[in-house]
């Protein structure tokens, strides 16, 4: 392995790599990022390895382990190039037809293919299947074309060029203009133009400079940074090499949650090959320009992935915001000028070099350019990450890419930005996606996780949840936050089990705007968006809960019963059996009740019930049916079809 001195080595070593790639050879692509490893990936790479020798055709096929292709819930994923065949759910039983069928006799195995569940209809590519059709996968669109832990894969698909052409075609200003040009809003929730950030870093007094990446990514459900830091590290390198370059900073970190260890080995192989060619380091590529990088493993605190906390952590001391001004920019790591962007924003970097700014802002809003990854998760067909241009219509992300709700269930929200986010109901489903766009709505972009709820879920409890998890990751450095959020949970709680009074709703506004103003950071003063948005768009099911002692959604446990109807009751035993509070009294022949007094509410005899029957039901806010007298439980059944 030899470094690399000049750009024109760089290109030298480009076109050995592509030489020596013969691109009609079959290629086995696995997605191993960590949803599908947790599927069994790794088991059904090896057996592929192995069955492919066995079946002599070691030397016609090769191999890649790449990141997350993105839909999670299909994994194990395959995708066989030059023909894009994409198989699905893979297992190691599946191999020896795989190879015996696709790559020796070039057939498809119709049983893996995606099935369209509204049309019925295969794809048998995977830029075919509807999930990926409706993308825009210019960031995220290049994990499956490469092993993480290759520099050559990188360089085959061009990496590099982007900064190459920075350190040897422009300047540091002419860098910073091209990305105040392209309108890179940060991607990690606060939507800060990237490029005024750069150029308030670069102007500030005072040395070293630092840049850092943020891959402190806490959201319940969102797995975007983490995913791309495990598929593609040298992008989020690549990108920092160029800000740093324009900002002037030669030292950087990466900050990143120890839960994270698929992302930290990717990346720590990423940084030693990066070292071992020379692109950190001394001298990067004969320009003159020094930079190292080092890894920062955080603990794991939500409230880390605000920068002055981030930076509180990166110096040893406990995660706590601090007052701004002054910025990071100006006064940040260890007091001096700091750039931090998310992993997603520093991926985009080289991107916009490449293509320019005009091409970059073709894509998006007036306000919003580019693509945004989104982790696309909760009740809805097709869950995981998914890339989108800025400006798409929800309803779009919720049908046309995640495929709708399942069961025949009725929308009813989406949750954007975090637990900090809001809830959009279905009467604004036409609404675009872009930072100003959702704030409007009483959301927020957040760093991009997407939380699709039905018809069943109840929007008190969706607030009471994401309260509580607020509460218990506040730093609790400001009352507001710190004692707001508390009260506000313990009202929610209340609410949630028929104990709220109608004065809770003005208490809760009167904390919520307390928070807003008074708090030190963005964790504070967005926390109040579950409730204030929920109560905005279903304030009739928060009146139904303190009014009418109802849920009307039948969630809350404290506010619904489960009840057997004798009409439809067959006596099959299933629900006596399985219940397990023993709160089901019945018999072979004899209708079955249920025992308020000992039933949990677990839900258990809901579940079981065999659909043809469907005789419990759970009811809210009304009086239970009494139980109807011994005599009168036995069932008779006069014909089989009855039964």
């Amino acid at each position: 392995m030899a470094r690399l001195n000049s750009p024109g080595e760089l290109e030298n070593f480009r076109q050995q790599i592509l030489s020596k790639r013969d691109q009609k050879k079959p290629c086995i692509s696995m997605c191993t990022g960590a949803g599908c490893v947790a599927s069994g990936a790794n088991e059904v790479m090896a057996v592929f390895k192995t069955e492919v020798e066995k079946q002599g055709l070691k030397s016609a096929v090769d191999f890649r382990k790449t990141g997350c292709h993105g839909f999670c819930e299909q994994g194990p994923i395959v995708v066989i190039d030059p023909e894009e065949t994409c198989y699905l759910q893979v297992t190691p039983e599946d191999i020896p037809e795989i190879t015996s069928q696709t790559l020796k006799e070039k057939k498809i195995v119709d049983r893996l293919l995606y099935v369209d569940p509204n049309t019925g209809e295969k794809a048998t590519r995977e830029s075919d299947i509807p999930f990926y059709k409706n993308q825009e996968r210019l960031v995220f669109g290049a994990n499956r074309r490469i092993d993480p832990k290759s520099f050559e894969d990188y360089l085959a698909i061009g990496g590099l060029q982007a900064l190459t052409k920075v350190l040897f075609e422009m300047t540091p200003d002419q860098v910073i203009q091209e990305v105040k040009k392209a309108n890179l809003r940060g991607r990690g929730g606060g939507g800060f133009p990237a490029g005024i950030k750069w150029e308030a870093a670069r102007k500030a007094m005072g040395e070293p400079k630092y840049v850092i990446v943020n891959c402190d990514e806490g959201d319940p459900g969102a797995y975007m940074d983490r995913s791309l830091m495990e598929g593609n590290p040298f992008s989020v390198i690549e990108g920092l090499l160029i800000g740093a370059y324009a900002i002037g900073s030669h030292e950087g970190y990466v900050y990143i949650r120890q839960e994270y260890p698929l992302a930290v080995e990717n990346l720590d192989i990423a940084m030693q090959q990066a070292e071992e060619y020379g692109l950190l380091g001394k001298d990067i590529l004969g320009s003159g320009f020094d930079f190292n990088l080092k890894v920062h493993c955080g603990a794991g605190a939500f409230v880390c992935g605000e920068e002055t906390a981030l930076i509180m952590s990166l110096e040893g001391k406990p995660g706590e915001p601090k007052a701004r001004p002054p910025y990071p920019a100006v006064k940040g790591l260890w007091d001096k000028p700091s750039n931090i962007n998310n992993v997603e924003t520093w991926a985009n970097i080289p991107l916009i070099i490449n293509k320019g700014a005009e091409a970059f802002t073709s894509i998006g809003t007036e306000k919003s350019k580019g693509t945004k990854i989104f982790s696309l998760v909760g009740k809805i067909n097709n869950t995981g990450l998914v890339e989108v241009p800025m400006g798409i219509p929800l309803k779009d992300i919720v049908y046309k890419i995640g495929g709708g709700i399942p069961g025949g269930k009725k929308f009813k929200a989406v949750q954007t930005g975090g637990p900090s986010g809001g809830c959009i109901p279905e009467e604004l489903l036409d609404l675009e996606v872009g930072f100003d766009e959702l704030a409007a709505a009483g959301s927020m972009m957040g760093s991009g996780g997407m939380i699709v709820m039905d018809e069943d879920t109840c929007m008190v409890d969706v607030a009471r949840y994401f309260i509580n998890f607020l509460t218990d990751e506040s730093c609790g450095k400001c009352v507001p936050c710190r004692e707001g959020l508390r009260q506000m949970h313990k009202i929610l709680t209340n609410i949630t089990q028929g104990k709220g009074k109608e004065s809770d709703i003005k208490v809760l506004e009167e904390i919520a705007e307390t928070a807003r103003e008074a708090s030190l950071c963005a964790l504070g003063k967005s926390a109040p968006n579950p409730f204030l948005s929920t109560f905005r768009y279903f304030r009739d099911e928060y009146e139904a809960h303190i009014k009418e002692k109802r849920c009307p959604a039948l969630s809350c446990k404290e506010l619904i019963a489960y009840y057997i109807d004798p009409v439809k009751c067959r006596a099959c035993m299933i629900c006596l059996r399985k219940c397990p509070a023993d709160a089901i009294d019945g018999g072979k022949q004899r209708i079955h009740i249920v025992d308020q007094e000992k039933c949990t509410k677990c839900g258990t005899c809901f579940e079981v019930c065999p659909s043809r029957f469907d005789a419990v039901t759970k009811i809210s806010g009304e009086p239970v049916p009494s139980p109807i007298p011994e005599e009168e439980r036995t069932i008779i059944r006069k014909s089989k079809k009855n039964e």
